[in-house]
């Protein structure tokens, strides 16, 4: 199957950035790491690779020798989330798991508890933090959220669908990027932070050792953080048959036929999946855009060809209208990157 390309909006890159920016901390040395040009981050339209954000956060993590980036009161040194996971490994069940990551995690900081909530056929997970009127930025709570619910999905064996996502703050502006990174029904201005699922995985058992550990952390940051495609979703098997037709871009009544529906099931199924014909096929459009400008030398007019466009003008103008700049501005932080590796060199 061909790898998807994934990009990730600026806002959760400022979120990333938001204990360093708390402290008075200059963020260019970690941009600089990541190859990801300052500029955009004034462009709340810009995106960066999965890549790029990675590296990010394996940059912050490093530097700061902090697992959590500088987010709350006190470091968790690099290595503590491992412990987290280990922690848990020999458990038997779900439910005893996530005793012993609660318990581990409360040892390690002073900032919150995590405590399991349960209302008739649903448990939560949900954070509790010990200063309530302290500010926490959004990101805490999306990267606590999201950290956990992978950790313990892996526990379970791989997944732990979520019923809802509650988050103790304002929708956000950059809420529409939320359905990849969270992918449930969301509720905002809640009293805790949680994620909801069913309470009969509660008794799931864990079937993890300390090797299958082990390939868990090597890849802990892109297991964590990340957006994860479900494939049994009706949009992501039309990207994936996007994706299967380059170089040529079939369209909506085409792609339902291979999909062995009626054009009007497709649009249905999309709409009630919050998408659309149009909106996955210019997503797509623009992740492979992206990516291709931070992975390649390629022309513009070769990339609107390969992307569809009838030249390269049709191509700068829709990736403008889409991220605020020009992609001229993806690949000079490429060329920033090879002139500082050249200065090294010499």
């Amino acid at each position: 199957m061909l790898r998807s390309p994934v990009t990730v909006s600026m806002a959760f890159v400022h979120g990333m950035l938001a204990g360093v920016k708390a402290r008075g901390q200059l963020c260019d040395a970690f941009l600089a790491d990541a190859n990801i040009a300052p500029e955009l981050l004034a462009q709340p339209g810009a995106r960066v690779t999965a890549d790029q954000y990675v590296a990010l956060f394996r940059s912050l993590a490093e530097h700061l020798d902090d697992d959590f980036l500088g987010l709350l009161s006190r470091p968790l040194k690099r290595g503590s989330f491992a412990l987290i996971a280990r922690s848990a490994v020999g458990a038997a069940t779900l439910e005893a798991a996530m005793g012993q990551v609660f318990e581990t995690f409360r040892l390690l900081q002073d900032d919150l508890v995590l405590e399991t909530v349960r209302r008739g056929d649903l448990v939560a997970v949900a954070m509790h933090f010990n200063a309530p009127g302290a500010p926490r930025p959004p990101f805490l709570h999306e990267l606590l959220l999201r950290t956990f619910w992978r950790l313990l999905a892996w526990m379970a064996g791989g997944r732990l669908p979520a019923e809802r996502f509650d988050f103790a703050f304002g929708m956000p502006p950059y809420a529409e990027s939320y359905a990849k990174v969270f992918p449930a029904p969301l509720r905002f201005d809640c009293g805790q932070s949680a994620f909801w699922f069913s309470a009969a995985r509660l008794d799931k058992p864990v079937h993890r050792d300390e090797a299958a550990l082990r390939a868990f952390i090597a890849d802990a940051q892109e297991n964590l953080i990340l957006p994860r495609r479900e494939d049994d979703i009706v949009s992501a098997r039309v990207r994936g048959h996007l994706q299967h037709t380059l170089p040529h871009w079939p369209d909506l009544a085409t792609t339902a036929q291979a999909l062995h529906m009626a054009a009007s099931t497709l649009q249905r199924k999309l709409a009630a999946e919050g998408s659309s014909f149009q909106t996955l096929k210019d997503e797509l459009r623009l992740d492979m855009a992206i990516v291709r400008l931070h992975t390649s030398t390629v022309t513009f007019a070769v990339l609107a060809d390969e992307l569809g466009f009838a030249d390269s003008a049709a191509f700068q103008r829709a990736f403008k209208a889409w991220t605020g700049s020009a992609p001229g501005a993806y690949r000079r932080a490429d060329h920033r990157a090879d002139h500082r590796t050249e200065r090294r060199d010499g």
